[in-house]
């Protein structure tokens, strides 16, 4: 199969108002969103800064509990800081991602020392969990994957905020995760 690359538009935006027109517009054409630039930047590859940025709609958040916690890289070495969720299938909880992105450092330490009281299994590196700790998890999309026991895997997945106002009975099925991933592919359809 053959492909080419074809070069984005590019559109000069002057304030919020105009970045918000040409967002909604990437989105009608299929577009994942945009990616913003300082027209004075130079690209450097694996770098971040503010001169590019990437902007993009999340599809959806669902209510997930974490099941499995490892300690973090690099500033977050020392912490546990890279939590995997899971959300409520017919016969009990069924992973659906690992997100890492979303709290803060004082959330985190916070994290750390509740998920050191709730452990199962201490594996050194990773451990299991009690099910207590409910997630609001946000995504860019769903994909199938092999990789959890739920058969689905959340793209980009980042941490909304902690619920502590729900409990594991009240987290998300895997139902709803199902029907997410069909509505998804039914929107690619029409395209």
């Amino acid at each position: 199969r053959e492909s080419a690359l074809i070069p984005a538009e590019r559109i000069k935006v002057a304030n919020m108002e105009e970045i918000a027109r040409a967002f909604a517009r990437s989105r009608e054409l299929g577009y994942e969103g945009l990616v913003l630039k300082d027209p004075e930047s130079v690209y450097a590859m694996g770098k971040r800064g503010k001169s590019w940025v990437k902007m993009k709609e999340e599809l959806d958040t669902i209510d997930t509990v974490i099941v499995a916690a490892e300690y973090g890289h690099g500033k977050r070495a020392g912490v546990i800081s890279d939590y995997t969720f899971a959300v409520r299938g017919r016969d009990g909880l069924k992973t659906i991602g690992k997100a890492y992105s979303g709290l803060t450092d004082s959330e985190i330490d916070s994290m750390t020392e509740r998920i050191k009281k709730m452990t199962i299994k201490d594996y050194g590196y990773r451990r299991s969990v009690k099910p207590e700790i409910v997630l609001e998890v946000a995504f860019d999309s769903i994909q199938e994957s092999d990789r959890h026991d739920s058969g689905y895997a959340l793209r980009f997945p980042r941490i909304k905020r902690i619920r502590e106002d729900k409990t594991v009975e009240e987290i998300d099925t895997l139902e709803k995760v199902v029907s997410i991933f069909n509505s998804q592919r039914v929107k690619l359809a029409e395209r």
